[in-house]
């Protein structure tokens, strides 16, 4: 082979690089020569990957059930590096926030309409009773969906409704106390905390604190606010954002409302979940009133937030019934 100039150009840049850093650079090309070529189940780890799947009773539908949320935490974790890229971003404009903004949403779009995998995915029968061998276990202790929500907005707007005027200049740490996502994990009869709601806390509340903190100045309200006093064009940056509360706070908890109403709901007495999670209360959005970027919407579409769905889906269901 011809030693072009192009090729000569390139070893004279990888010399460069690598007497920059003290470093041989005939050693890298010895370790070049000897290396295997990538293959790409090595590469995505998916001999690993296709081991994850270990059910807990002969169900065979309880492998469906494991897959299809494993699958939810990696589009979770593809929306947290799209996040983490725009708090970080040293010269954040409102062109690369949108485009960001775009691939969460793509993300969340996969999510909901792939939710159907849950809510007719599995035999009723097989569902009720692996479900039980899974408790206190819950798809409530999704650490990573609680970060999204971290970064998506202002601290204040996860605090449970009835206390946001309250709080709103208490510290982070009153704050928490007071976080929706509590209140969705009290005990039925009593109104204790569960103990699904316990382990959750124990695991991650230290994380959650320290990443509120870190996403004061940088969640998205935050941002899209500094960019708009600026005096950038955020019109289609504010479509995105409306698009996003509507997939995380609407979308998202009503696909789980469906599957709960599928495989939970029972006249007239509805079915515990899991974790024992208050779902009739904590899922639909028009009791919880969540809206990461109320400046974004009317009066009206806040007020009428989230009714219409619910209304539908309990209608659809019950007359599949």
């Amino acid at each position: 082979m011809e030693l072009t100039p192009q090729i000569k150009d390139k070893l004279d840049q990888l010399q460069e690089k690598y007497a920059a850093m003290g470093q041989d650079m005939s050693a890298y090309l010895d370790g070049l020569l000897y290396a295997d070529f990538l293959t790409y189940w090595d590469y995505i780890h998916l001999d690993t990957l296709l081991s994850l799947q270990n059910p807990k009773t002969p169900f065979p539908d309880e492998e469906i059930f494991i897959m299809y949320h494993q699958i939810t935490e990696l589009y979770f974790k593809l929306s947290l590096h799209e996040f983490r890229q725009i708090a970080e971003h040293t010269d954040l404009t409102a062109k690369f926030f949108t485009e960001r903004v775009k691939r969460i949403n793509a993300y969340f779009n996969a999510l909901v309409t792939s939710f159907e995998v849950m809510v007719n995915g599995m035999e009723k029968e097989q569902f009720l009773k692996f479900r039980m061998s899974l408790l206190p276990a819950s798809g409530f202790q999704s650490g990573q969906y609680r970060m999204i929500e971290i970064c998506a907005t202002d601290f204040g707007r996860l605090i449970d409704k009835s206390k946001r005027e309250e709080l709103a200049n208490a510290t982070i740490e009153e704050q928490f106390e007071y976080i929706y996502w509590k209140f969705g994990a009290t005990e039925l009869a009593s109104g204790k905390q569960t103990l699904t709601l316990k382990q959750f806390i124990s695991k991650y509340a230290n994380q959650f604190l320290q990443l509120v903190k870190d996403r004061r100045e940088t969640n998205f309200t935050a941002l899209y606010d500094k960019l708009a006093a600026k005096g950038e064009d955020v019109s289609a940056l504010a479509d995105e954002l409306r698009k996003l509360d509507l997939y995380v706070n609407v979308e998202w908890p009503l696909s789980h409302y469906k599957s709960a109403v599928r495989y939970l709901e029972r006249d007239p007495v509805d079915i515990a979940a899991t974790g024992g999670t208050n779902w009739q209360k904590y899922l639909p959005p028009r009791f919880q009133k969540r809206i990461f970027y109320p400046f974004l919407w009317t009066e009206e579409q806040i007020e009428e937030w989230g009714k219409s769905w619910v209304l539908s889906v309990l209608k659809t269901l019950r007359n599949e019934a």
